[in-house]
């Protein structure tokens, strides 16, 4: 009986479970803290962990992402895997190496 390989997954760097970092993927306003890459490489158990792991690496990325008090800003909205986490965790949101997380600018406006 022939093994099946797993399919490889592309990783961007950093480190987490298995060796899988975790995909942080940027909006177009924050890109000029990232040296304009769209996606990038994060680590840490949690979202705050990863979002302090961004800060030291892309200075400034952090202010743009949380308020005064440390907590996610109205107008950001974060999701890992596809999902909002302010329905989960918020910041303690746990995170796993081959995650994906999600920073989206709310919109407003309208006619």
């Amino acid at each position: 009986m022939a093994m099946q390989r797993e399919p490889e997954q592309e990783t961007i760097g950093g480190t987490g479970s298995a060796g899988l970092s975790i995909t942080v993927r940027i909006p177009t306003p924050l890109r000029k803290l990232t040296g304009e890459e769209a996606v990038v490489a994060g680590e840490g158990s949690t979202l705050a962990e990863c979002i302090d792991g961004l800060e030291a690496r892309y200075p400034g990325l952090k202010e743009r992402l949380c308020d005064d008090s440390g907590e996610l800003r109205r107008f950001v909205n974060v999701y890992v895997n596809g999902e909002d986490v302010r329905f989960q965790d918020g910041l303690s949101t746990p995170l796993t190496g081959g995650d994906e997380v999600s920073i989206v600018p709310a919109v407003a406006g309208g006619s």
